[in-house]
């Protein structure tokens, strides 16, 4: 049974931040990851997929032993609840718009280190990872005979190229190397031993390493430098650049590589891959088709190659149908563009279209937030977006209990946008912060800011230019859900003469609208990291990224090392950031704990976004003939991958 106050739970929480706790308080000289099982086992016995049996009896495809790395990453099915399964099959699955054939790379989940079902990080890709000197240096093992999916070695070339050709090559990467690579303005040294070992070092500790490598979005610090090359000024004939250059209708050489070159967005099936499913549609399409890599690092406990799924087919839709075409059964796994709202519907069409409909845990900060954009370049937004009031009135007039109540039966947690029960961190004191209905006290801070004169309808008008005060809220168009809170909410602001209109677009032009400062105000989920220990990253509580959609411009200006966006002019953000800073130089546990309740304290008060509901579960759909996949388990986007830590490559169908 699902229990909402128990919505993540601290075990994820607790072992995930375990190897994050080695690397930023140095606890041991030396940490050594080592992944899989007994790789010598899975050589012995080394099995052929069905599938491509007849392209190795033709000489089309080398076998298996001449494919696989050794030692392989052997799957601990047991330890993750699975069973050894059989191999075949096409998996079906609903997409929304083309853009979404990256979720092969999501849910395929392959990265140089990644989080078990368990939430601990393991080596993958690698073979082993040494940590060092405090969290200092990283050296990194890559296994014997590891191929790409075109059959080319996958080798310590491909991290060097990445790094002297892409990383730091100012037209391909006019800002530098990633800011996570970059601690106070001090780049790794990287250095590459021999074709199998990648060192990463710094002077001093970098806690955002590993956890990007492992991130569901990852830091990808390799590229398939024998595919690329092709497109680079170093290595290519200059007439030939010029040649697809002028083929591509695109402005020069680098624009030419950063096109061709883009391992997560998964869209250009030329480009080899690590990952379990190979993209075989170039897009535009509205049918994306992926097949085996046969290259694939991964085996089951008895040597067979995973994935055991051959195919996997996405069919795009118009976001609103998903639920009712996964109903008819045209889903094989589903969690993408269904809600909770739908769970009813969805459980009442089992029996006829032959699926089971499990609930996750979801283990974001808020199920739904408002984003006030404090970035907004109309100057009378920003003026009142910009004052704690405005923010603390819009948030105290809003009906939680009648929002879960209304649309999730009560199941999920009334609550800021904060950490959740499951975590150490959580205070009551987060979660309840300006969120007790008080429409009084709403109205008196509204007037106490010079909002008092209204119109004919009651609503209240700027002083400024005598507009009425109407939010228009943008949203991404793809879930109804929000357009039911947002109505109920438009009810209980009209209470305090604060009008609100939705506008609905396309996810990228939405973010764009906030990015450029047109959008006052936008809905998102919260938190990302909902269930944190103190030796997690603080950043999300910080103007570090330009996806926080209340301060996206300064979140540029970080990213950016300052070449784009915006440095932050108010001063509880320029705390927070400071704070952030403070917290990666910290050695002492408990200064990182003081820090993190200081940050949680502040942007909570703050009211930087507007939490209103979490907890709230994610209804998944799993056709009955597909094995392997968890009835209970934790729905997230970073870390979790959705369905990635839980092995796709290791679902089965029953045949």
């Amino acid at each position: 049974m699902f229990h909402p106050a128990a919505t993540s739970g601290a075990t994820p929480g607790a072992r995930r931040g375990s190897v994050a706790a080695l690397l930023l308080f140095g606890l041991a000289a030396t940490v050594l990851l080592a992944g899989g099982r007994d790789g010598a086992a899975a050589e012995r016995q080394l099995q052929e997929a069905p599938a491509l049996a007849e392209m190795v009896a033709k000489g089309e495809l080398p076998p298996v032993a001449d494919r696989v790395p050794q030692p392989p990453m052997v799957v601990d099915l047991e330890a993750s609840g699975q069973t050894v399964g059989k191999p075949g099959g096409t998996l079906h699955t609903l997409i929304g718009r083309a853009r979404d054939v990256r979720l092969l790379v999501v849910y395929g989940y392959a990265r140089l280190v990644g989080y078990d079902s368990q939430f601990n990080i393991r080596p993958d890709i690698l073979e082993s990872l040494e940590i060092s000197d405090g969290g200092r240096t990283f050296t990194m093992t890559l296994r014997a005979g590891h191929k790409w999916s075109d059959g080319e070695p996958f080798t310590a070339e491909d991290f060097r190229y990445w790094w002297e050709d892409v990383a730091t090559e100012e037209e391909l990467s006019p800002t530098g190397p990633p800011i996570e690579l970059v601690i106070d303005g001090e780049r790794p040294k990287v250095t590459f031993p021999d074709d199998r070992t990648v060192v990463y070092s710094w002077s001093q500790p970098n806690p955002y390493f590993i956890p990007r490598l492992a991130g569901t979005s990852p830091l990808y610090i390799y590229r398939p430098a024998h595919y690329l090359k092709q497109f680079h000024k170093t290595y290519a004939e200059a007439a030939d650049i010029e040649r697809m250059v002028e083929e591509q209708n695109v402005r020069n050489w680098a624009a030419l590589h950063n096109a061709v070159d883009n391992l997560y967005a998964f869209d250009n099936p030329a480009l080899p891959t690590l990952q379990p499913w190979m993209n075989t549609t170039e897009p535009p399409s509205l049918r994306f088709v992926a097949v085996r890599n046969p290259y694939f690092h991964r085996v089951d406990p008895d040597g067979m190659q995973l994935p055991y799924i051959d195919e996997v087919i996405m069919n795009t839709a118009a976001a609103p149908l998903i639920p009712a075409k996964t109903a008819a059964g045209e889903s094989d796994l589903q969690a993408r563009n269904i809600a909770f709202s739908n769970y009813t519907f969805l459980r009442e069409n089992e029996e006829r279209s032959g699926y089971h409909t499990y609930l996750w845990r979801t283990a974001k900060g808020s199920h739904f937030a408002l984003f006030p954009n404090l970035n907004a370049t109309d100057d009378v937004w920003r003026k009142y977006l910009r004052d704690v009031r405005f923010r603390r009135a819009l948030s105290m007039a809003i009906d939680r209990m009648a929002i879960n109540q209304t649309l999730f039966f009560g199941l999920a947690v009334e609550s800021n946008n904060t950490v959740l029960p499951g975590s150490p961190l959580h205070r009551d004191e987060y979660q309840n912060a300006w969120t007790e209905r008080d429409i009084e006290k709403a109205n008196a801070l509204l007037d106490e800011i010079g909002l008092t004169e209204r119109n004919g309808d009651g609503i209240r008008l700027f002083p400024e230019n005598g507009q009425p005060v109407e939010i228009i809220v943008e949203t991404a168009g793809e879930d109804t859900e929000q357009t039911d809170i947002l109505e109920l909410i438009r009810e209980d602001w009209q209470k305090i003469g604060v009008k609100l209109f939705t506008k609905p677009s396309q996810r990228s032009v939405l973010r764009n609208r906030v990015f450029s400062g047109d959008a006052v105000m936008s809905v998102w989920t919260g938190l990302e990291m909902g269930v944190p220990t103190f030796e997690m990253s603080p950043a999300e509580l910080a103007p570090t990224d330009q996806y926080s959609l209340q301060w996206p411009k300064w979140g540029q200006y970080h990213q950016t090392k300052g070449a784009a966006g915006e440095a932050p002019d108010m001063p509880v953000p320029k705390q927070l950031y400071q704070l952030h800073k403070d917290w990666l130089h910290a050695q002492d546990p408990a200064e990182k704990k003081r820090i993190w309740h200081e940050m949680l304290s502040l942007y909570t008060d703050q009211v930087f976004t507007i939490g209103v509901v979490a907890g709230v579960p994610q209804p998944v759909v799993v056709s009955r003939k597909l094995h392997n996949v968890p009835e209970e388990a934790i729905y997230n986007w970073d870390p979790g991958a959705f369905f990635g830590i839980y092995g796709p490559d290791s679902f089965w169908f029953d045949q």
